[in-house]
């Protein structure tokens, strides 16, 4: 029986720093959250690399006008990501993007207009930005929906 507790004990000493250390790291990031997100509402960018006491950080921000989206948390998910790697790789490689944006209106047998907008985007780059992890999502004062993605590049 005291093998049992001494193993117990052990273990407990073991596991004891990997379960508080797990917790330092989410008030680490919710702190650089919270510090990006006032950083943006003070001066907004687009792509930004940002410091903390221990790494570097390339920050990338999308603002989505979510009536475009009707709404649509997951197609707007979606744009932002593509957005935010765009610029990510825009600013580290350099690339060429152009964009289109198509508005067809069509008048019904009601004499109702409906209007469709098609937002068209070509890049051409070098290189390719991936694991951008999504940091956070706000609406800012105009009503804009507001995408933090996020990078550690050292």
């Amino acid at each position: 029986m005291n093998n049992l507790r001494t193993i117990l004990l052990l273990l407990a000493l073991v596991l004891l720093p990997h379960l508080t250390s797990a917790q330092a790291i989410n008030a680490d990031k919710t702190a650089l959250t919270n510090f990006i997100i006032r950083m943006y509402k003070h001066a907004t960018f687009e792509v930004k690399v940002v410091e903390d006491y221990e790494h570097h950080y390339l920050v990338s921000a999308v603002k989505l006008d979510p009536t475009k989206y009707d709404d649509n948390e997951n197609t707007m998910m979606r744009v932002a990501g593509v957005k935010a790697m765009s610029q990510a790789s825009r600013f580290l490689n350099g690339s060429n993007i152009s964009e289109d944006l198509i508005v067809t209106t069509r008048e019904d047998s009601d004499g109702n207009i409906n209007t469709e907008t098609i937002e068209k985007i070509k890049e051409t780059s070098i290189g390719y930005v991936n694991e951008l992890e999504h940091l956070s999502n706000f609406r800012n004062d105009e009503g804009k929906q507001v995408f933090l993605y996020i990078k550690q590049i050292d």
